[in-house]
């Protein structure tokens, strides 16, 4: 399965260039990541629980960066495995070129998968990946955005309920002070 996709992200490219090689940003764009360890250079480890169509796994697997253009393009590629469940592959092609807005972000993702889950059929697994995909850019994208002129950054950071979920624009306000 592939598809390919781009945001137009209102941040300068430094900023989200930034952002894809930051440990904290990847985990908390990943949907149903539960952690995630290591370095850009080394490669992550990563722990993710996801429902594919009636089948639930946690995968445990490696995220890595290679082909890496500093400032333009990388590719984020991630393997997991889900015991019984089977494996999931998958590789995104990020490039960056500067916008009138901030940045244009484009990616083409590649996803294949093997075991129980290669059972479900490619209409259940297309849809599944291009739903992680536009999931996990539309949250980089919240991340790395954020309001212009926020009055107070330091309140907005928290949840309202006094939890620790990462508001609209946290790595643009971290990034900038």
């Amino acid at each position: 399965m592939q598809l390919a996709d781009q945001r137009d992200i209102a941040a300068p490219p430094e900023t989200v260039w930034a952002a894809l090689f930051d440990p904290q940003v990847l985990a908390a764009c990943v949907p149903g990541c539960e952690s995630m360890t290591g370095s850009p250079e080394a490669g992550f480890e990563a722990v993710v629980v996801q429902k594919v169509g009636p089948v639930k796994a946690r995968f445990t697997g490696v995220v890595t960066l290679s082909d890496i253009v500093p400032g333009e393009s990388c590719t984020i590629t991630g393997e997991g495995k889900g015991g019984a469940a089977g494996f999931a592959k998958g590789a995104a092609k990020v490039t960056l070129a500067p916008s009138d807005r901030g940045t244009l972000l484009g990616y083409t993702v590649e996803a294949n998968v093997g075991g129980k889950l290669a059972q479900l059929g490619s209409r259940v697994i297309d849809g599944f990946a291009r739903k992680m995909a536009d999931d996990f850019f539309a949250r980089f994208q919240d991340a790395v955005e954020g309001p212009e002129d926020d009055p107070a950054p330091e309140a907005a950071e928290e949840g309202a309920a006094g939890d620790d979920t990462p508001k609209k624009g946290w790595f643009r306000r971290l990034v900038s002070r």
